[in-house]
């Protein structure tokens, strides 16, 4: 049993060092992009000719809390109406129907081209919808948002140019975050958001490596989309799916760091639970989906395909966080029971290197969105260590979304609920869309709470502290998600 525990832990610390190596490399690739001027070649959209036909999709499910804000922003997007149509691929089965065709009543009388689409069943779920509205799309490029964003009234004239490049698939731009200070959630969450928005989304582009759509906030050409084969449905994370056969097809990705679509972050656990766990399983999925095809393209460079690879399994990641924070405890007591194994727990200890790798990389991203300075240094110290802490506390959730992921077990697409909530006086809790029953993941998320604070205990007892903060960490963040789930209920 010794031996089997060591090698479980070994592999997985072998695999995160591996992964933290990876993203090293996109830190270098970031730095370097950073002192570069890419000049691209873009429509002038001082002649009326090279303007477009744009449609912006718009896919909705149950969005009561924001549909309002959402068409109000839309209704600011500059472009010529006559060359701009909107899709609203509404697929409710609430309420929010009738309050969302009132409001496309009403941007109809401000002289839009606004559809409202309805479907019977949801079949695809979001990516279905997509591709339904995708059949009657009148624009050659196709701009999606979520209901949660909020677009910048010249988004399209910071994106739409870039098309002009006949390579180019997508063009991406940033997320914002309209409510980063609500609370220590938003700002974790807001923390791993500019992570993969600066550091991972430049580093893999500028070296012309695969990055992904991101659901929303982004452009589609037409014709590109067609091509890599049209939305389809078979995994949670569409985005990545499409994004990955449209760059095995040829296709060329655009990112926009400095083009900036502000958002909104779940302010519930529950709900950035769900959505953590619909992202982390729908990566798995996308592994499973794409890994022969990556690794067998003839036209895919071998360091993108490492790259396509590490990008695949990053939510991988939580598994192996999770198996090494499980069997951290047995490793403390082999260490000390086993004094023949002392070298190998030597070299173990040099992987503590993976952690100031990330620290580095973050730092960089942190300083580039937050600012730099001593004050900025210190807030980036609560909020690296808060991150983690965060990160572990779902570590048990978002590792069953992996595992289902790679057995291939289906699952409904899981909206994410939106609050629309500026204020932490305002009452969120009475959000219709929040489940708030205590789930059997809840209740062992408390007990595995327990788990580590025997860590902390052994720590005392063996007299060894090296894995004392670690878990501390781990208290920390299975505590602060059992409390907050008992504080729901």
């Amino acid at each position: 049993m010794d031996i089997l525990i060591i090698i479980t832990y070994s592999l997985s610390l072998l695999m995160i060092f591996l992964y933290a190596l990876a993203q090293l490399n996109l830190l270098i690739n970031y730095v370097r992009a950073q002192k570069k001027c890419s000049a691209c070649d873009t429509f002038d959209f001082k002649d009326e000719d090279n303007i477009p036909n744009v449609t912006i999709q718009l896919p909705m499910y149950n969005e009561m809390y924001v549909v309002e804000r959402l068409m109000e922003q839309i209704s600011k997007i500059k472009y010529p109406k006559n060359k701009l149509e909107i899709q609203v691929l509404d697929d409710s089965t609430d309420e929010s129907v009738d309050v969302t065709a009132m409001e496309v009543s009403k941007l109809q009388q401000q002289g839009f081209d606004i559809k409202h689409i309805r479907r019977e069943i949801r079949t695809g779920f979001k990516a279905g919808a997509l591709k339904e509205g995708l059949e009657i799309a009148t624009g050659e490029f196709i701009a999606i948002f979520d209901a949660d964003f909020l677009p910048e009234p010249d988004f399209l004239y910071k994106t739409i140019p870039y098309f002009k490049n006949e390579k180019i698939g997508v063009v991406q731009t940033r997320w914002g975050h309209i409510n980063r200070d609500f609370s220590i959630l938003t700002r974790i969450q807001a923390f791993a958001l500019d992570a993969h928005f600066t550091l991972e989304q430049v580093g893999r582009n500028s070296k012309g490596h695969f990055i992904n759509f991101n659901g929303t906030a982004g452009v589609w050409r037409k014709t590109c989309i067609i091509d890599a084969g049209n939305w389809e449905g078979d995994t949670l994370t569409e985005d990545l799916d499409l994004s990955y056969r449209s760059q095995l097809k040829g296709w060329e990705f655009k990112y926009l760091e400095d083009v900036i679509s502000p958002a909104e972050l779940p302010i519930a656990v529950s709900a950035a639970k769900s959505q953590q766990f619909r992202w982390n399983k729908g990566g798995a999925e996308n592994f499973r989906k794409m890994k022969w095809k990556v690794l067998f393209s003839k036209t895919t460079p071998f360091r993108t395909k490492a790259h396509c690879m590490m990008h695949l399994l990053n939510s991988t990641m939580f598994l192996n966080v999770f198996l090494i924070a499980i069997l951290s405890i047995p490793m403390l007591y082999i260490k000390n029971h086993t004094m023949h194994l002392q070298a190998y727990f030597t070299v173990m200890s040099a992987f503590v290197i993976s952690t100031l790798i990330f620290f580095i990389c973050y730092w960089v991203m942190y300083r580039k969105t937050q600012g730099s300075g001593f004050k900025s240094f210190i807030k980036y110290l609560i909020d690296f260590f808060s991150f983690f802490t965060l990160a572990l506390g779902f570590s048990f959730h978002n590792t069953i979304a992996v595992i289902e992921g790679h057995l291939g077990k289906r699952s409904a697409f899981v909206r994410t609920p939106k609050f629309n909530i500026n204020s932490i006086n305002q009452n969120w809790k009475s959000n219709k869309y929040i489940v708030n029953s205590l789930s059997f993941t809840n209740i062992i998320e408390g007990i595995l709470a327990i788990y580590f604070i025997f860590g902390l205990y052994s720590a005392y007892h063996l007299d060894d502290y090296g894995l004392f903060f670690f878990h501390m960490m781990l208290v920390c963040g299975f505590g602060y998600v059992f409390i907050n789930a008992l504080r729901s209920n």
